[in-house]
């Protein structure tokens, strides 16, 4: 069974700083691609980051490039968000998902996914 685990979520005042982290388990973790997707209460599910398996390929969405940062290690089975300059608006449902790596990274929809972390971003 393939398990992804967030963690990192949490209330943070507008400019701060937050690290997601997924652990995944029950799958073998270099042969997956990796992505970042977020929900508000009553938005859709929007993209917010991606990388291929090896960590050479990352893709954004255009409300976080220049502050988020996405990366993998693959030794812990574990991918990573790193978020800077945070906004109200980046208050969501945080959720990690994982896609073949047979596919483009920005495949849809991905194959696994995580049971999301909050993030609150206060003004």
């Amino acid at each position: 069974q393939a398990q992804l685990a967030e963690s990192g979520g949490g209330l943070v005042q507008a400019g701060g700083s937050l690290r997601l982290s997924c652990a995944a388990s029950g799958l073998t973790f270099r042969n997956y691609h990796m992505g970042w997707f977020r929900q508000a209460p009553a938005k859709e599910r929007e993209f917010v980051a991606a990388l291929n398996w090896s960590g050479s390929i990352i893709s954004y969405a255009n409300s976080v490039k220049g502050r988020f940062t996405i990366s993998r290690d693959n030794a812990k089975n574990t991918v990573y968000l790193q978020m800077n300059s945070l906004k109200p608006e980046d208050t969501a449902v945080y959720y990690c998902a994982a896609v073949g790596g047979d596919r483009p990274i920005l495949s849809r929809p991905y194959d696994y996914w995580g049971q999301g972390t909050q993030v609150t971003v206060s003004s």
